[in-house]
């Protein structure tokens, strides 16, 4: 059984080593920039606009349960519906803990609080390679947004377009 709860600060390690874990998995392990500091600013600070929720599980060969899994997500909004809405921006559980449920339960927490608080949607984005992903996410009744093209201005192009004139 799944023990979730909302991340305390002392959690901001595991969850950092998830972050990583996650960007070598989706290739990219050199990409994440991140720090303790930033993300506990961040998930903690006075104007934290960052949620997230851990897992406990116990690793085979561990003494005791630790963090095996993680959704970190911001509210959104939509303004044809009116109200916010839950992005998701990464979801990810431990492979020595997959299989065992968390992920569906990390899922089943985001999509209770959207229904709680009267939000409109739990959104997030998967890389269209990521079929073990696509498969879980087809299975739970998550649709694709098909026609819609994911967009990010970032790098050089966000510096010309938004540095100084």
């Amino acid at each position: 059984m799944s023990s979730i709860r909302d991340a305390r600060p002392g959690d901001v390690p595991a969850i950092l080593g998830l972050i990583r874990d996650l960007a070598a998995y989706e290739r990219e392990p050199d990409a994440v920039k991140n720090t303790e500091d930033l993300l506990h600013r961040h998930l903690f600070g006075p104007d934290a606009r960052v949620s997230a929720h851990v897992v406990e599980d116990v690793l085979p060969g561990a003494d005791g349960p630790s963090v095996v899994g993680t959704a970190i997500w911001f509210l959104s909004y939509s303004t044809w519906e009116g109200v916010h809405g839950i992005h998701l921006e990464d979801l990810y559980v431990h492979p020595g803990a997959r299989g065992a449920g968390h992920g569906k339960a990390l899922l089943r927490n985001l999509a209770r609080i959207a229904v709680e608080r009267g939000y409109a949607r739990v959104e997030w984005s998967v890389l269209d390679w990521n079929e073990p992903a696509i498969g879980f996410y087809d299975a739970l009744g998550a649709s694709s947004m098909d026609g819609w093209t994911v967009r990010r201005l970032d790098g050089r192009a966000l510096l010309e377009v938004g540095g100084p004139r």
